[in-house]
């Protein structure tokens, strides 16, 4: 998820919210839900990947932001390249085999 302060709203508000980024974004990288955050060079915002289960639970992430009203947001979903070659290959995990194409 890309996200980039709206410069227009520029506040004492928008000011304290930025400041309680930094320990929003480490509480979210301790509890696993944030895997990684980038600063995005010459903007004023950033690149946080998210690792969540649900639309919802990502919603409210965003939403729980001291940010959130402060900033815009484009959502990127990704994927794991990797699950493919997993599949392709049958693969057995803990939950049991996985047959491709049966």
């Amino acid at each position: 998820m890309l996200w980039q302060l709206e410069q227009s709203l520029l506040s004492t508000p928008m000011a304290e919210a930025i400041g309680r980024m930094p320990g929003y974004g480490a509480g979210l990288e301790a509890a696993g839900k944030v895997i990684a955050r980038y600063h995005v060079v010459g903007a004023h915002g950033g690149a946080w990947i998210y690792d969540v289960e649900t639309h919802e639970e990502f919603e409210m992430l965003l939403a729980r932001a001291p940010v959130f009203n402060f900033a815009r947001y484009t959502v990127h979903p990704l994927a794991d390249m990797d699950l493919g070659a997993t599949l392709a290959a049958g693969s057995t995990t803990e939950g049991g085999t996985t047959d491709v194409g049966n």
